[in-house]
This record gives C-alpha cells, structure tokens and sequence, in this order.
C-alpha cells in the first residue's frame, strides 16, 4: 500500500472509531441530561438482545449464508472456538498463576463482538477504505453487508460460550448458595425483567452495582420453561445441568439456527430474499419488518454503553467509590491482550493461512473480519456475570473503571483496522 494510500486508510480508521465514541458519548449526555434512566436502558437491552438481535440475524445470516458460503462460516465458527480457548487459557494464566482477580478470565474471554463492531463496520463504509478488498461483481456496500454477516455469526459462538460458561468463572472458588425468594419477590423481580432465568446476563448488560437489597439475595435462577414445582424436585446435578442447557441455547443462537435453515434452504431463501416477482412472497412484508427491528440493534446498544458507563461512575461517586484503587497491573494486563496481543496474533496467523493454504477461501472480507474479530474493548456484560456471581462492590466499581477506559482508548482499534486492511490487501493473489 502506498504512503498516501496508507494514510488515507489510517484517517478513515481514525474517523471510523471515533463516530463509535462519539456514540457512545451521546448515551452519556443523555444519562447527564436525565433524558434516559437505569430502569430505562435495562428495557432496551431486553428488547435488543433477545428480539432485536435475533432479528437482525435472520435477515443477516438467512441472506449472506447459502451452500456456496457455508465454508465461510464454518471457518468462522471453528476461529471463534479457537480464539474463546485461547482467551480463556491467558485470563486463567492472569487468574492462577499471576494471582490476578478470578474476573481478569472473563473480562479477557469476551469482548464486544457484536454492537461495537457492527457500528464500526457501518462507519469504514462511509470512509470507503474497504473498498480494495471488495471482489468483482460486487458493490462496497455487499461486502459490507457480509462481513456484518460474519461477525454476527462469531458474536453468536462468543454470546453462547458467555452465557453458558461465563458465570461459572467468576468466584468459583465461593460461589454463593442460591435461595429461592420469598413470596412476591419474583413478582416484584418480574417488574424489572429480572426474576428466574431472566438473570442470565446479555451483550449489553447494565454496568450499575446493585443496591444493598439486592446484594443480600444470592442468585436465584430457574429455567422459564420449568415449572417451579418440579424444578424444586430435581436434584442440584440436573438443575445446573437445565441451567447450563438454558444458558446455551439463548435467543441470539436460535435467531442464527433459524437464519441458517432459511438461508441453506433454497426455496426459504428465495421466499424471505428474492424480490417479490421472483417467489420472494416474504419479502416485502416479513423480511422488511424483522430487517426494521434488526437495524435497532446496531446502534442502540451502543447508545446504552455510554449511558451505563456514565451511570456506573455516577453511582461510584455517590457511594464514594472513587477511592477504589484499581488494580493497574491487571488491568494493563486486560488492555495490552485486548487490544495488542490479539490484533498482532491474529492479523499474523489469518494472514500466514490466507497466503499459505487454502483454508479460508478465496473472500478478502472473510480475512478482514477474522483478523478483527478477537480484538477490542471487553464487552459490558462482564458487569452482569459479575453481579450474578455475587462479588463484592468494589470488584463491580473496579470493573466498571476498567470498562470506561477500555472504551475511551478503542479508537486504537484503528491500528487494527489498518493493519487487518494491509494484510488482507497482501494476502490477495496478484
């Protein structure tokens, strides 16, 4: 690539991760202005999780995915695998070894693989820089369109593994016994979206600590699907195993189960994709409306962050938290794996099996994304597994201190982003 070339991309990157801060930004103001409260952005993250994003997924994967790609996504999904181990391997090395928090595993084991890359794919199509990696016959705007296809699908494999695993990491060594509540305290849970098994964490999860109320209760959680009277009938083994089952299959994975079926199915795919003169008989309708409601979902949780990074530093001052030393040496830790370790270790390994096997196809997008894909800021659930597992508030104020920073330096992603643009660029047959 050029120097001019190299700047140009440089400055798009630039401009790219800057329209996510500002975002983000954006949700703090509102939070300042009190024009959006907790109870408030805890809804929307209901709704984006468990309708949004499902949605969003249908439309994403049912028309990117068909049996010409499905190695494509097959990759991606053995990739998102191999990362989770990996990341789990280093934040347990922190944990164990390096005597470092039991919530330094997770915070290196998810990240936000979902919105924040979504907004920053939206954004490099605005500054064009994608462009040299689009193939033939193709537009800048489908390429896009599929790479937000990938990272939907690797999101799916990190939600699921966070949602199943992630919990169970934190405080394993104490984990706290789970009481059944009294009497209409469901009732008043449910007011909130929080009773049962509506506890399980999401990617956009509040970053507030709880209030002592809720800190006296230890967990309670019981699968929707199971009525109580025989969920008090079976055995602690087979309830953690309903509930380890009930965390995995979540929303997001069966939005993406669904939109596999339609899209590797020729004449679902022609129904929900094709124009409506050629059978596309759900296409104007149906398709529309879950694309209308699956289009939310990128910026608003975004929106969200910002609001929740705001009120959790809100609620520190209030509660004088401000004192909380946090603990540097781990989170420089988190920080260099996030966002130095795994861009060099992954722009390095795609680009070696890009230009020396055949394993990842022939789609420069494809190549792109992988690289991105393990890299930023730790996602804002970290906050909600930490809750669930019943630690103390000032491992919940050290965290979020931990997630505000990791959110105010992402614009060094941009480095990412160039680096993954010039090795994909290198890696196409000349």
């Amino acid at each position: 690539m050029a120097p001019s070339g190299l700047l140009d991309a440089f400055l798009g990157a630039i401009q790219a991760s800057l329209s996510v801060l500002l975002v983000i930004s954006y949700g703090a103001v509102a939070a300042w202005l009190k024009l959006i409260d907790r109870k408030t952005t805890k809804s929307i993250s209901k709704v984006c999780v468990r309708l949004f994003l499902p949605a969003l997924l249908i439309t994403k994967v049912g028309s990117q995915l068909h049996a010409g790609s499905a190695s494509n996504y097959g990759v991606i999904v053995i990739w998102g695998l191999v990362c989770h181990v990996i990341s789990f391997l280093i934040g347990f090395f922190g944990h164990r070894v390096l005597g470092m928090p039991d919530w330094t595993t997770v915070a290196i084991l998810i990240n936000n693989t979902t919105s924040y890359p979504l907004l920053l794919m939206s954004a490099l199509e605005e500054t064009g820089i994608l462009s040299a990696l689009v193939v033939k016959d193709e537009t800048t705007k489908d390429a896009i369109e599929r790479a937000k296809s990938y990272f939907l699908v690797f999101s799916t494999i990190s939600n699921c593994i966070t949602f199943a695993i992630g919990p169970r990491l934190i405080d394993t060594e104490n984990p706290p016994d789970k009481k059944k509540p009294a009497k209409g305290a469901e009732d008043e849970d449910d007011d909130d979206g929080d009773a049962g098994s509506d506890q399980e964490p999401d990617e956009e999860s509040q970053l507030l600590p709880r209030n002592q109320q809720e800190d006296s209760e230890p967990e309670y959680r019981r699968p929707a699907l199971v009525p109580e009277s025989k969920w008090d009938q079976l055995s602690p083994r087979a309830q953690w195993w309903f509930e380890f089952i009930s965390d995995f299959f979540n929303p997001p994975l069966v939005g993406a189960i669904i939109g596999a079926i339609i899209g590797l199915t020729p004449v679902f795919h022609r129904a929900f994709f094709n124009p409506s003169n050629e059978g596309g008989i759900f296409t104007a309708w149906l398709t529309q409306s879950l694309k209308s409601i699956g289009g939310l979902f990128v910026p608003l949780p975004v929106l969200v962050t910002g609001v929740s990074l705001w009120d959790s530093q809100a609620e520190a001052r209030k509660n004088k938290d401000m004192s909380v030393k946090l603990p540097w040496l781990t989170v420089l830790f988190i920080l260099t794996v996030r966002f130095v370790l795994w861009p060099v270790a992954s722009i390095g390994t795609i680009y070696l099996l890009a230009t020396k096997t055949g394993w990842l196809g022939s789609d420069p997008i494809l190549w792109f994304t992988l690289m991105m894909m393990p890299s930023g800021p730790s996602a804002q659930k970290l906050i909600s597994l930490v809750q669930v597992s019943d630690v103390n508030k000032e491992d919940e104020a050290k965290i979020a201190k931990l997630l505000t920073i990791s959110y105010i330096i992402s614009p060094i992603l941009s480095f990412t982003v160039v680096g993954s643009l010039m090795a994909s660029q290198a890696a196409i047959p000349k």
